[in-house]
């Protein structure tokens, strides 16, 4: 798993989305290793959020029990 800050890959992933936005005439290689680094970055992301969102259930769980 990716140890960097989720915000340091959305910044990775916008920043392939504004070079696809900026390009007149799209290079098919360039473009192509473009789309499977975000395509990494999406996957990596997705997972990552997934696993800080069980934690938040976890703490609400928590916190919810500690009312009762």
């Amino acid at each position: 798993m990716n140890k960097e800050k989720i915000s340091d890959s959305l910044s990775k992933l916008e920043g392939i989305v504004k070079w696809f936005s900026a390009q007149k005439d799209v290079d098919v290689e360039e473009g192509l290793l473009k789309v499977k680094e975000g395509a990494v970055l999406i996957k990596d992301l997705n997972e990552r959020l997934k696993k800080v969102e069980n934690e938040f259930i976890e703490i609400k769980k928590d916190l919810s029990f500690e009312e009762q």
